[in-house]
């Protein structure tokens, strides 16, 4: 294997794959029985344990992200200790803070949905159980859910992406300093592929959850679910694989290896 690919960066790659596939497990399959059926029936439980692991793993993505983000920083800005601090027992610990903060915020406004009195009405006009369009069904006041999902949604999104901001700022000062332009290039690619995931990510869900409004058309707020749920799960691998020499150049030993055996 790949001695870089043991690096930190593809360490927390690893972790963001993993936060990926559960929620592609979850919202995924949903989508296409909705699609092919034109609808899908789920319990109220099935959807109170969909609207949590949901939750759970997209929390997860935005502490990851902004993990990922201080650890570009240091490599670009603070290089002769990158070593030294983002050691192995380090990201286990960043790894573990970040599942245990996901784990911790999200209870909170699955358990205020669940016990909204829910009436008649039992049809979701989205193709899963997300806060917003599961609230619409309640027949009771959701005002304070509504202000508790906004609440929550600023340690989770806008304080993680305020950070992840920060850091580009300050890489973006250090990029400017280099005065050789393969050396700006090769500052640049390192950041270029996370900035881009950064953006579709965290764009869709600060119109979605921090600053929502309640006349935003319905197909509006599926497209842009689809964006967070669905789109950057899938071209997560492929802007980190392109865009990583380290990658291309295992990928490459991998099938000569394979060629060379097979000869």
């Amino acid at each position: 294997m790949h001695q870089n690919l043991h690096s930190p960066m593809f360490f927390f790659l690893q972790q963001l794959s993993l936060s990926d596939l559960l929620q592609s497990m979850v919202i995924v399959p949903i989508l296409l029985k909705t699609v092919i059926n034109e609808g899908a029936k789920i319990s109220l439980i099935g959807c109170i344990v969909q609207l949590y692991i949901f939750g759970v793993t997209e929390a997860l993505q935005c502490f990851l992200l902004t993990v990922m983000s201080y650890d570009r920083y240091l490599a670009i800005c603070n290089p002769l200790r990158y070593s030294s601090i983002m050691n192995h027992r380090f990201c286990v610990k960043l790894i573990v803070m970040s599942w245990l903060l996901a784990l911790s915020f999200i209870p909170v406004t699955v358990i205020t949905a669940a016990t909204q009195e829910f009436c008649n009405q039992n049809t979701i006009n989205h193709f899963f159980c997300d806060y917003f369009p599961l609230l619409e069904l309640s027949c009771s006041d959701t005002s304070l859910v509504r202000i508790l999902v906004i609440a929550v949604s600023f340690p989770i999104i806008l304080i993680p992406f305020m950070l992840i901001t920060v850091s580009y700022i300050c890489i973006a000062h250090e990029i400017l300093k280099i005065t050789s332009n393969i050396g700006r290039q090769k500052a640049f690619s390192t950041c270029s592929s996370h900035l881009a995931v950064v953006s579709i990510f965290y764009g869709s869900l600060i119109v979605t959850y921090v600053v929502p409004t309640r006349n935003q058309s319905q197909t509006i707020g599926k497209l842009l679910s689809l964006l967070y749920t669905v789109v950057t799960p899938f071209i997560n691998p492929l802007i980190y694989s392109l865009r990583s020499t380290d990658m291309k150049n295992a990928f490459g030993n991998i099938v000569q290896k394979r060629i060379f055996y097979q000869m």
